[in-house]
């Protein structure tokens, strides 16, 4: 009798116990850290730039602003849209202190290939980093992995490596680098002006916010 009550107690133990662990698991997989804030995982890769081949690395992007910008693939069909919008902007971005790398699974030898074959890639001027392990994809989670591409995900980066702005689309949606050079402005002028805040819509030059009590309900 006493053998069955022992066979009890532990079925009723591994029972909750396993009940625990998955219960666990469930909510563990349902809590996802915000990446704002965060600083950018070591990695190093390769990149195409320029007819040469690269490498770029976490320390690469020390001391300067950069976008880390996710496409799918090359060869595809938004994809050169958005790097093209990308090139056609550069200038701007590069007066801004701001380095924009694209970042898609491929190797950087696709990169160079994608870029001697179409026209749109080769107004490219920035790197093209290949991650073809998909571990910076990871480092960013925009990995969709059954599929072994990414999402299309941007990303700002500080001086420090620290990420201040991100922005992920399913792959049917392009983005618009017009608004992503708004929102580098945007977070330029907040990391120089400690206190203030840019609102809706800012534009540079436009007016700013500094958050008080003096403001509270006033807006």
């Amino acid at each position: 009798m006493q053998f069955i009550h022992a066979m009890i107690n532990d079925f009723h133990n591994d029972f909750h116990r396993d009940a625990f662990a998955t219960s666990f698991s469930a909510n563990h997989q349902e809590v996802t850290m915000s990446i704002i804030n965060t600083t950018v995982k070591p990695f190093k890769a390769t990149a195409f730039q320029n007819g040469k081949f690269i490498e770029v690395s976490d320390q690469s992007i020390q001391g300067k602003w950069s976008v880390f910008c996710f496409y799918p693939a090359d060869f595809t069909f938004v994809c050169p849209t958005e790097l093209e919008d990308l090139a056609d902007h550069y200038p701007e971005f590069k007066d801004l202190g701001v380095e924009v790398y694209g970042i898609s699974t491929d190797t950087h030898f696709a990169h160079k290939a994608w870029h001697d074959t179409s026209d749109a890639i080769k107004k490219v001027r920035y790197p093209l980093i290949g991650d073809p392990t998909g571990t910076i994809t990871r480092h960013f989670d925009v990995m969709i992995e059954e599929e072994g591409l990414a999402l299309r995900g941007t990303f700002l980066i500080d001086p420090n490596g620290v990420i201040k702005t991100a922005e992920i689309h399913d792959n049917g949606i392009g983005r618009d680098a017009g608004e992503l050079l708004r929102k580098v402005k945007a977070a330029q002028y907040v990391a120089k002006h400690p206190g203030q805040v840019c609102p809706a819509k800012w534009q540079e030059g436009a007016a700013t916010l500094t958050p008080s009590l003096d403001l509270v309900g006033k807006i």
